[in-house]
């Protein structure tokens, strides 16, 4: 494996821990939008702002990674995409702004007016961050992000039935995980009740998300073909793992198994971003810039393949103990 395929692999590894972890933010969001009146949707709310405060923030790491790797690494990929996609990656940036300061002013809000203005900002930029994030993959998917500086399209380069489908799959996964997690934590806190409402949603967004993908498929047949290929070809192995996993984990909050439907639904959720990179390896953006031809010089490709490894050696541990430490602190308050 060459340096600049290592470093891919990493990038992806980011986008897959992102989506897995602050995706599950973005989806909390979701039902907090969803979670009713005041008082009527204040445990849901209370559940949610324990369960993400601690830790919301250093899921953002994985992001700028993410963006860093690919700046450094494959800086043509990266100027083609920024410059082409500025519109809805602009709009991810406002509301991943959004949703932070009114995350943080809700919390330290007394008035109702206060309360409603801040949870509404906080839940509709939930929504719309992922959406968007959902449209600046399926651009790139479809093969509308030429290589060079806004070649581009710069409204239908995102706004097409592609990129729609990314956006609402985007939505529908993160809501999804975010009711699998909750379920868990609900139970931990001792809330039954709880737990089963949450575990109400996840069931109800995997079956609606499943109806989605079934569309999904005929979406891309008829307006991206290159990929639909990759999918039902090479990638055909990782799709039915994702197809299995979901079902596993659908059938686990059934029977309310909720410590292993995390996992299953993680695995689901990880398969389907690993499915796209197999679906089109080596080229990344189509139809033919591929690694080797975006790849940057070796020497740099060489130093930050060293930097990642050692600030991994640091991170990965930290980030762990940080998580073990916040599941305990809950178990504790259980007890």
């Amino acid at each position: 494996m060459t340096s600049a395929q290592f470093l891919l692999a990493l990038a992806w590894a980011g986008i897959t821990m992102y989506a897995l972890l602050g995706g599950a933010d973005f989806g909390g969001g979701f039902w907090d939008a969803l979670a009713g009146g005041p008082r009527r949707g204040f445990a849901q709310r209370r559940l949610i702002e324990h369960s993400i405060g601690p830790v919301w923030e250093a899921n953002h790491v994985w992001l700028i990674f993410v963006i860093v790797l690919f700046w450094t690494c494959f800086p043509p990929v990266f100027a083609s995409v920024a410059s082409t996609l500025y519109i809805p990656l602009t709009l991810v940036a406002f509301g991943i702004i959004a949703r932070g300061s009114a995350f943080a002013f809700r919390k330290a809000s007394t008035e109702l007016w206060q309360l409603r203005l801040f949870g509404g900002a906080f839940a509709l930029s939930s929504v719309l961050t992922p959406f968007f994030l959902g449209t600046v993959a399926g651009g790139v998917a479809s093969g509308r992000v030429p290589a060079g500086l806004a070649r581009g399209d710069l409204i239908r380069s995102w706004w097409n039935p592609t990129s729609i489908l990314g956006g609402v799959l985007a939505v529908g996964t993160t809501a999804y995980l975010a009711a699998v997690y909750l379920t868990g934590d609900a139970r931990r806190h001792g809330g039954e009740e709880l737990a089963d409402a949450f575990r109400r949603r996840g069931i109800i967004t995997a079956a609606v998300m499943g109806v989605v993908v079934i569309g999904g498929i005929f979406v891309l047949r008829h307006d991206a073909p290159r990929l639909y290929d990759g999918l039902t070809g090479r990638a055909l192995p990782v799709v039915i793992l994702s197809a299995v996993a979901g079902v596993a984990s659908l059938a686990l909050l059934v029977i309310r198994r909720y410590a292993v439907a995390r996992i299953t639904a993680a695995t689901a959720v990880a398969a389907v971003i690993w499915g796209w990179p197999v679906a089109q390896y080596p080229v990344l953006l189509p139809p033919h810039v591929t690694v080797a031809g975006a790849a940057a010089q070796p020497t740099v490709l060489h130093a930050t393949l060293a930097t990642v490894l050692v600030g991994l050696v640091l991170l990965v541990p930290s980030l762990v103990w940080l998580f073990a430490l916040f599941q305990r602190s809950r178990e504790a308050e259980t007890d």
